[in-house]
């Protein structure tokens, strides 16, 4: 079987993906332009269909989210007219459920993608907790490892240092 080229890059699809509440998210309106449907359509697909997204896969914005993501510029403001409602956000297993909701073929081929792009974050995002940790480790180990240099310099600095010649005794002296 030939391997054709996503309907959407999986890199498009990774900058739509925003981090709401905790979780990573994508907007009805990103989604409904990646499927090829107006947002009022998949919106009333999903209402006709809300038994099978519960708040865990799918949850309206508030007001102050939404005007979050507008000042990260991660929504442009419209012209006239624009949003009615705050939008609906979906996490990955409420864009998985649009599968079932949204069954055209085209449908299909973009959850596939928005799919392979949320794995690829979860992997992007451990692989950077990996690093971390290992970059803790180092900045311990250096930091133990100053520590015994600077000893081992000053141990060396005293042994270094020219030998004073000793000191008369205090005190009086008699002559014999």
């Amino acid at each position: 079987m030939e391997s054709k080229a996503p309907l959407v890059p999986i890199n498009e699809i990774s900058r739509r993906i925003f981090l709401v509440r905790g979780r990573r998210v994508m907007l009805d309106s990103d989604l409904a332009a990646m499927y090829g449907e107006t947002t009022a359509r998949l919106n009333q697909q999903v209402r006709r269909n809300i038994r099978r997204f519960p708040e865990e896969f799918m949850f309206e914005l508030s007001r102050e989210e939404y005007a979050g993501l507008m000042l990260q510029s991660a929504i442009s403001k419209k012209g006239s007219g624009g949003r009615r409602k705050l939008p609906l956000v979906f996490t990955q297993e409420g864009v998985a459920m649009l599968s079932g909701v949204l069954q055209s073929p085209r449908a299909i081929e973009v959850n596939i993608a928005i799919m392979k792009a949320f794995i690829r974050l979860k992997e992007m995002v451990s692989l950077n907790a990996e690093m971390e940790a290992k970059f803790s480790e180092l900045e311990r180990r250096i930091g133990r490892h100053d520590k015994y240099i600077r000893e081992l310099f000053a141990a060396i600095r005293k042994l270094m240092a020219p030998i004073d010649p000793p000191k008369p005794p205090i005190g009086f002296r008699t002559e014999d």
